[in-house]
């Protein structure tokens, strides 16, 4: 088996397991498991990072600008929503 069907493979794989997991999550937990997640989608960021630090062809190339993409907008997104849920236990004036 060659590497890049392997990483496919891996890929598609991930993206399963991804949405089994999203879907399995209560509604009312996806706030808090965003926020505490925040260091793992940093950890998918920097992975990306490296993988396209080493990409030697096109397919390398594509998972690592994917994978950095959607990894900032994980970063990103969850750094939101702990700033939207910290707002909401803030005293008004």
């Amino acid at each position: 088996m060659s590497v890049e069907i392997l990483t496919i493979f891996i890929f598609v794989l991930s993206i399963f397991i991804g949405i089994e997991l999203i879907f399995k999550v209560p509604a009312m937990l996806h706030t808090p498991l965003m926020s505490g997640t925040n260091a793992i989608h940093g950890i998918i960021l920097l992975g990306g990072m490296l993988v396209l630090a080493g990409a030697d062809g096109a397919l390398e190339r594509v998972a690592g600008f994917v994978a950095v993409v959607f990894g900032a907008a994980n970063v990103f997104g969850g750094f939101m929503v702990t700033d939207r849920m910290l707002q909401m236990f803030k005293r008004r004036k």
